[in-house]
């Protein structure tokens, strides 16, 4: 028998969700079956699947010792942080990722990531002891492209992660991205739908104006800030938000990304001096329209970074 006692960034999570995150080698349909046959007991009760559990608890677990035994984890104080804090409470932090810098591992790179470094940043600051945690690791809430710069939501607190997730879900937070494209679009501002189908095998995606088999709905709004009626800066809201969507839908609607040879083409940005696509999501908004618990106080509130492009000649070229 071993016992753990509830923290307070375990508060409000139900006792399966709790297992999972605790014990990350027990397979799901075991911890369900160790529930099923009351192999763990709260405050002395046997727990339920369901059973919402809170700091102080007592848990009690008849299972086996293996479990406990955490696998050995990479030293993420050797990661250094590269990201801007935007702004930063006990609860929420922004940061500003720039552009090479993928968000979570992949098959290129499994230590140098946004998560890996936010982690890193809260150890070095003495915000986070993965000793002293049951289940809880600080996360991000959404993400972007590697080589898109900008605005990322990282949740310093389980209470924060649950709120800003449940939010981003019902977008009740605005995210809003400027981009160079190639022409002037027209009409000069809009709200679009189209369908976006992903292929995971080539990482792309294709944008159509009617459903395809596997497709999902997709809307983008855009306006027009300036152009030279060869390149033009844009502000894009997405109330979808789709694998490269930006990207594909822009150059859909006939006005590829600067930089952007996926959705581009070579011919294009051979001349240009940087090689990945010109976008930054720039600025996010809590527009909180129900109850957000311990977050209340970030309703209506708007935080911006700066376009990692707005300092070269041809965007401060551009004319309103």
């Amino acid at each position: 028998m071993r016992e753990l006692t509830v923290g307070k960034n375990d508060e409000g999570l139900r006792l399966e969700k709790f297992m999972a995150r605790t014990f990350r080698t027990m397979p799901p349909a075991l911890i369900r079956k160790y529930i099923r046959l009351k192999c763990i007991r709260v405050n002395g009760v046997h727990g339920k699947a369901d059973t919402v559990l809170h700091q102080g608890d007592s848990l009690k677990f008849f299972i086996s010792d293996e479990f406990f035994e955490k696998a050995p984890s990479a030293d993420l104080t050797r990661v250094r942080p590269s990201f801007g804090v935007i702004y930063e409470d006990e609860h929420v932090i922004l940061m500003d990722k720039p552009v090479g810098l993928i968000c979570q591992p992949d098959d290129r790179e499994t230590y140098n990531t946004l998560a890996n470094q936010l982690v890193s940043y809260l150890i070095r600051k003495g915000e986070y002891d993965p000793a002293a945690e049951n289940a809880f690791v600080p996360a991000l809430c959404n993400r972007i492209d590697r080589n898109t710069q900008g605005i990322v939501i990282g949740a310093k607190t389980s209470a924060a992660l649950m709120i800003l997730n449940e939010k981003i879900k019902v977008r009740e937070i605005d995210k809003y991205y400027q981009c160079l494209v190639f022409g002037r679009p027209h009409p000069a501002e809009g709200d679009f739908s189209a369908c976006l189908r992903k292929d995971a095998a080539s990482n792309t995606v294709t944008v159509t104006d009617r459903p395809l088999p596997g497709s999902k709905e997709i809307r983008t709004a855009y306006r027009t800030l300036a152009s030279d009626g060869e390149i033009s800066l844009l502000e894009v809201k997405l109330y979808t938000g789709r694998t490269h969507q930006i990207r594909a839908h822009l150059a859909h609607l006939g006005h590829p990304l600067l930089g952007d040879t996926k959705y581009g083409t070579a011919a294009q940005n051979q001349d240009l001096p940087f090689k990945f696509q010109a976008l930054s999501s720039c600025r996010i908004t809590f527009s909180f329209s129900t109850d957000a618990g311990c977050l209340n106080y970030l309703r209506g509130k708007t935080f911006s970074a700066t376009p990692f492009f707005a300092d070269w000649d041809l965007c401060r070229n551009l004319t309103q």
